[in-house]
């Protein structure tokens, strides 16, 4: 099949933005652009396959068919006719679509999608003449985003978002993303001989994700991504990501990772999820009170420095605020300054620092989701 060269997008948390370019760049993929939100680059399907695999913050890849202005229907249904459709989408193809519309003159987004659909069912019509579709085939999600008039038409590639990393099916009442713990592994400067604890585990994701780093295992290698049904689609090249992603596994490794938490069913599930994740050997939990942590017992043997990090409950869903306050306050006590430790804290609190006593050396705005929080970096 002839080279296809594509511009692509990968939505992420706002405040990844720079992690996601930064990883998409030491993949060797090219013109890689950040913007709010989204970071894209250019590439084939090749380059498709290694961002699905190994983009550890990105949320998905988006296919970019075609970005105009609108501000009408007319014009929506004219710019949405013009994009190239038949390159991707087969006769037989289910192709429904989604979108959102902000500060624009279209701002109907049921309306919007009637639009789009009508004139992506009229290019298709002169390409394949058929005069309906039935859509019986695979699933080729199109999305539209048209912020101040701006339309962008994409084609979803991924299916179940890049936090589906397959390890976790089950987790505890209030998880933490996979992508922003990666983020935040990756802000904190998780090496293959870190040791890194989480005194507050939950389900273990950040400690799983950080192993992950370490191990250098891709985090897309345990799901398939939605694009592998596609019909124009070259199978060998997913097939040949794999086996080099495979191959670049870090197996001896110094990498410790363990996990407290006061909850006994907690440490069960954060270590089947280890096992799931296949990183199993390097990371331990077992079952201990937040008050009683101590960050001078940390086994510091064949490691240069502790990484503390710690995605403690924040009010809104599984304490009170007064609760989580009083928290933040143990935290302090116990997350003493030391040599040779590290400690990155995300919460969305604005008290935090003054709850816990000390102004944090780094801040860092991440979104948990909707919800806007800081990663506050003590580096002792």
């Amino acid at each position: 099949m002839k080279k296809q060269t594509m511009m692509m997008a990968v939505p992420t948390l706002f405040g990844l933005e720079g992690l996601v370019a930064d990883e998409l760049r030491y993949h060797g993929l090219e013109n890689v652009t950040a913007e709010n939100g989204r970071v894209l680059f250019e590439g084939d399907w090749k380059d498709l396959c290694t961002a699905s695999l190994w983009s550890r913050c990105g949320e998905r890849v988006l296919i970019v068919l075609s970005r105009f202005r609108a501000e009408s229907f007319e014009e929506l249904f004219e710019g949405t006719r013009e994009a190239p459709w038949e390159n991707f989408i087969g006769s037989l193809d289910h192709f429904p679509v989604k979108g959102w519309s902000l500060d624009s003159q279209l701002h109907s987004v049921p309306d919007c999608q009637r639009i789009i659909k009508k004139a992506v069912v009229e290019r298709l019509k002169e390409c394949y003449g058929n005069p309906w579709f039935e859509e019986s085939g695979p699933l080729m999600q199109i999305q539209f985003s048209i912020h101040k008039n701006e339309v962008t038409l994409m084609l979803d590639t991924s299916g179940p978002g890049f936090h589906k990393r397959g390890y976790r099916q089950n987790a505890n009442e209030a998880p933490i993303r996979e992508t922003l713990a990666a983020g935040i592994a990756d802000l904190s400067r998780v090496r293959s001989d870190s040791i890194v604890v989480d005194p507050m585990c939950g389900s273990g994701t950040i400690l799983i994700e950080a192993a992950m780093k370490a191990r250098n295992l891709a985090p897309g290698l345990m799901r398939r991504f939605q694009f592998e049904q596609w019909g124009c689609f070259p199978l060998k090249n997913m097939e040949q990501a794999r086996e080099e992603a495979k191959s670049v596994i870090r197996k001896d490794i110094g990498f410790e990772a363990i996990g407290y938490d006061i909850d006994p069913a907690a440490v069960e599930l954060t270590l089947a999820n280890a096992k799931k994740a296949h990183v199993e050997k390097y990371l331990r939990a077992e079952q201990a009170d937040i008050a009683r942590f101590r960050a001078d017992k940390i086994p510091m043997e064949g490691h240069r420095k502790a990484l503390i990090l710690s995605n403690p409950p924040y009010g809104e869903r599984l304490l009170d605020t007064q609760k989580a306050q009083e928290l933040y306050k143990t935290m302090g006590v116990v997350f003493r300054p030391l040599e040779n430790h590290a400690y990155s804290i995300i919460s969305p609190d604005e008290e935090f620092e003054a709850l816990f006593g000390r102004k944090a050396d780094k801040r860092r705005k991440l979104y948990n989701g909707m919800l806007k929080c800081q990663l506050y970096m003590y580096y002792r």
